[in-house]
């Protein structure tokens, strides 16, 4: 009844050609979907980080290999992407969903009862690409509905609802291994999946009319990709924004060592400051859309935001080295800190200045999006491990390193200064 309602409020409204009149009818209950939509990656992976040494030790596995379990996931929200897509451009964004969510759901459940490393893993990359149709059509969903500068304003909303699951995740991981062991947190996974299908089911209308969807097959949708590839500038933003996220990512891998074992931080402690490093990002997220977007260029936060990455990565890469000599805990929390904050005017304005370029293939620009983020993240991720597990110095050069690529992609690719997209979306086409 209540999919019922709103897809015919939509309709009555003004129909599909009537965006404004579209986003009213959606409410909060939709922006709330999606906001947990969003949240999936950071489910999936962040309550999950602090068993991670209760992991190697339950299935007799090496650091390196149960860090394979984050890439797999990774890896397979990465590649899911790039076919749930184009498929949300072809039949609309709800079959598609739901069919991934319920894969999703199924998944999770056989991780909870894996018996090796090697079945985690594989069964952690089908998690991956099920949950990959959560991450592009929520985007998918966020472009049919709003345009410009409301579309920034907009992701930084869903950072505020999704930005609380890096927060809740690990410390409820770490209350989880409190009552049982790590294949808890799974079942936990499991209960969340099914959750958040029953609400997508009942509750979130169809965004995408039948008159605005491909008919073709995967030809279209590759010369479609081929296209969207083809504009410069947005293949910068999609991979200054992958670079950004695998400085991220890095530190979501490499953090549960880097916190618990150099450092020896108990999970809990570790899951407190994992907490505190995400509202850091939620509050500038929302410094972003409320204070920054339609004041600022979006293309001046995001500059600033990449220099703020590097800068701390530059400060992580300094004191991980010994550099000012042992500043313990405090002083890499607070790097972290700064780093992570500062994701917050990287993510949201990557994804709005990248979908202002296109109209026509939503759904492929997202996967785009989505895809060369994980792809990246997933090569990025097990680097930081490369040299054992008693030192922070690899994740400090790979998340320099991607700092400094994002900067270089911005600059090189994007050209702001060419250019005026603070307040309205560019014609698509131009400066290609």
């Amino acid at each position: 009844m209540a999919e019922t309602q709103a897809e015919g409020q939509i309709r009555e409204a003004a129909g599909p050609q009537d965006p404004a009149a579209r986003r009213i009818a959606t409410g909060a209950l939709v922006t709330l979907i999606l906001g947990g939509l969003t949240a999936m990656p950071p489910l999936s992976m962040d309550m999950y980080l602090p068993a991670l040494p209760e992991v190697t030790d339950a299935l007799h596995a090496p650091a390196a290999t149960i860090q394979l379990t984050l890439t797999a996931c990774l890896m397979g929200m990465a590649l899911g992407q790039l076919v749930v897509g184009p498929m949300s451009d072809k039949w609309g964004r709800r079959r598609p969903l739901l069919t991934g969510l319920l894969v999703y759901v199924l998944a999770t459940a056989i991780c909870a009862f894996a018996p090796t490393a090697e079945l985690l893993i594989a069964f952690r990359l089908l998690q991956g690409l099920a949950g990959a149709a959560a991450i592009v059509i929520a985007r998918a969903v966020v472009r049919d509905l709003y345009d410009g500068v409301e579309m920034a304003r907009f992701f930084s909303t869903l950072m505020l609802i999704s930005g609380v699951a890096p927060v809740v995740a690990p410390l409820i991981g770490g209350q989880v291994l409190r009552l049982t062991d790590w294949r808890g947190i799974f079942v936990v996974l499991t209960v969340v999946g099914v959750a958040l299908t029953l609400l997508v089911w009942r509750s979130l209308p169809e965004t995408l009319a039948p008159g605005d969807r491909h008919g073709g097959g995967t030809a279209e949708a590759l010369r479609t990709m081929r296209g969207l590839l083809g504009d410069r500038v947005f293949t910068g933003y999609m991979v200054a924004g992958g670079f950004a996220f695998a400085a991220l990512f890095a530190y979501i891998s490499a953090s549960p060592f880097v916190i618990q074992e150099i450092y020896g931080a108990s999970p809990q402690t570790f899951s407190l400051l994992f907490g505190v490093n995400s509202v850091g990002l939620i509050v500038v997220g929302q410094i972003n859309g409320k204070l920054l977007v339609g004041r600022v260029s979006l293309d001046k936060a995001l500059g600033f935001g990449l220099v703020v990455i590097t800068l701390a990565a530059t400060a992580l890469l300094l004191m991980t080295s010994g550099v000012f000599g042992d500043v313990g805990l405090a002083g890499v929390a607070a790097g972290l800190f700064v780093l992570m904050s500062a994701m917050g005017l990287a993510m949201p304005n990557t994804n709005a200045l990248a979908l202002m370029r296109t109209k026509h293939a939503a759904g492929s620009a997202s996967a785009l999006l989505g895809t060369s983020s994980f792809l990246i993240g997933a090569i990025a991720s097990p680097l930081v491990g490369i040299a054992g597990e008693k030192t922070a110095v690899p994740m400090a050069v790979v998340q320099l390193a991607c700092g400094l690529a994002a900067i270089g992609c911005f600059v090189g690719l994007c050209r702001p200064w060419q250019r005026s997209t603070s307040t309205q979306e560019e014609p698509e086409g131009a400066d290609r």
